[in-house]
């Protein structure tokens, strides 16, 4: 496949999921394979799940998790079947880089199905429901967040976590510090500062038990060095070594999620156009709002796919 030199692939994380997600391809041979393949690595029908929810439990994390990899790879194997041209960059967002871990070959999918239940499962149990919190903070810059944060700390642990785009920051941590800094932001003059309706604090320090938890069945993982860049969410970086991308999945599970300096390593990379192989479009939505240059296809539905490739000749 020639590498199309201004072309990045990015997969989407946790919230973009929804029962009835990839209805389009409910007859793709592509589908019916890979969701039976997840399937069977985790012992239960999970294009069901997709089709029927509900979606309270398609929205629990370790259901969640595993559905939108195997959705990001049944986009992605149907793009390559259809031609679309080998991206120059791979990136995703939290759980959306093991999508792409996938696609650059890092890692086999039937492992990384089972990798990414695991994570969601110990994410999930690192913190006890009800205790920890996650806020967006909108309309604020990074720094007056970030002081907010720390000022919120007095009363627990709580860090800004997704850097999404200019202005729009996530904040987690334990509930009450969440609450404290959310009021903090609201005085400061926030647009919005609005819980989030997830139970766990993402990409936290109170997610070690969980990174720690899965590093040892990381360190039982094939990977091998990806065939396509990778831009990481710890550092917007790349890295070639399988053993640093192992450490680098681990450190992912409990530090923040810096997406405006993935996309924008994009850029000066000489970046144009990005698709979002996955459900939904939020990652288009804020790719926008970091670098208003980039041009931005989705492909939840046959006719965007299909635009998406045309476009990426």
């Amino acid at each position: 496949m020639d590498i199309k030199e201004n072309l990045a692939i990015v997969f989407p994380g946790q919230g973009s999921q929804k029962v009835g997600m990839l209805a389009d391809y409910a007859q793709s041979d592509i589908l019916t394979t890979t969701f039976a393949d997840a399937s069977d690595a985790l012992g239960y029908d999970m294009w069901e799940m997709v089709v029927n929810g509900p979606q309270e439990k398609l929205t629990l994390t370790e259901i969640t998790q595993p559905v939108l990899l195997t959705c990001s790879t049944v986009l992605w194997r149907i793009w390559q079947e259809r031609n679309g041209r080998q991206p120059a960059y791979l990136a995703g967002h939290s759980l959306g880089e093991w999508s792409a871990l996938v696609a650059a070959e890092v890692i086999a999918f039937s492992d990384a199905v089972k990798l990414v239940r695991a994570r969601g499962k110990y994410m999930q149990e690192a913190v006890p429901a009800g205790e920890g919190a996650m806020a967006a903070i909108i309309g604020l810059e990074d720094e007056i967040v970030e002081a907010a944060c720390e000022e919120a700390s007095a009363q627990g642990v709580v860090s800004a976590v997704n850097y999404n785009s200019p202005g729009q920051l996530v904040i987690a941590g334990e509930a009450s510090a969440v609450n404290s800094a959310v009021t903090l932001c609201s005085d400061r003059g926030a647009r919005k500062a609005m819980l989030l309706p997830v139970s766990a604090p993402f990409h936290t320090s109170l997610m070690k038990p969980a990174a720690d938890r899965l590093a040892k069945d990381i360190e039982n993982t094939q990977f091998s060095a990806p065939k396509v860049p990778v831009v990481h969410n710890v550092n917007g970086e790349i890295q070639n070594d399988a053993q640093k991308i192992k450490d680098i999945m681990v450190e992912q599970i409990y530090s923040p999620v810096r997406w405006v300096s993935c996309v924008e390593y994009l850029a000066k990379s000489g970046v144009e156009a990005v698709v979002e192989c996955g459900p939904g479009k939020v990652l288009c939505g804020l790719n926008r709002r970091i670098d208003k240059s980039l041009k931005s296809f989705a492909t939840e539905t046959n006719d965007a796919l299909q635009s998406a490739i045309e476009a990426a000749q």
